[in-house]
């Protein structure tokens, strides 16, 4: 899949079907987050891949916004550099390297987190004081297929500006 085709077609998935994300497909999307650049490259994260039913089960319970976690076959949670002032920039776009690498594989995902509870999830998965999550993506084959390309989105002429704001691009 072309990466604009990527981008135009993901939608966020909240229901995934019952089966495994194969290991190549995982080690690719780890490989698009480690592959994203960051300032001055400095790479101020770190990725915990959790597979086993129990943890996903105790994150959806711990992350307001996220019961769905346990339905996932797969999270990835994104660990950030407190002390680094880009951190959240610079793992917010490996995140969507990583959603974009695993969509154009067909697998779906979504990002959780913002709302509470993502102190809570550092106990369960041994993250050190240094770091803060930043989100628990999740990842697994969409259970409901279609709706690809099918977004609500403002025309280009509301949001995109030449030159000066109030100067709409046509």
């Amino acid at each position: 899949m072309e990466v604009f085709d990527a981008v135009r077609t993901a939608l966020a998935v909240r229901s995934y079907e019952d089966r495994p994300v194969p290991e190549e497909t995982v080690r690719r999307i780890l490989e698009a987050g480690r592959l994203t650049a960051s300032s001055m490259n400095k790479q101020p994260w770190h990725f915990i891949v959790v597979r086993d039913r129990d943890t996903l089960r105790q994150l959806g319970s711990l992350v307001s916004t996220g019961p769905y976690i346990v339905q996932a076959p797969m999270a990835i949670a994104v660990a950030v550099d407190r002390n680094n002032r880009f951190s959240v920039s610079d793992g917010s776009r490996a995140v969507q390297s990583m959603v974009l690498t695993a969509w154009s594989e067909g697998v779906g995902s979504n990002w959780v987190g913002f709302a509470g509870g993502l102190e809570n999830v550092k106990p369960l998965l041994g993250i050190p004081d240094g770091l803060d999550v930043l989100t628990i993506v999740t990842f697994g084959y969409p259970a409901q297929p279609g709706g690809r390309g099918r977004k609500n989105r403002k025309p280009l002429s509301e949001i995109a500006h030449r030159e000066r704001f109030g100067q709409p691009i046509e």
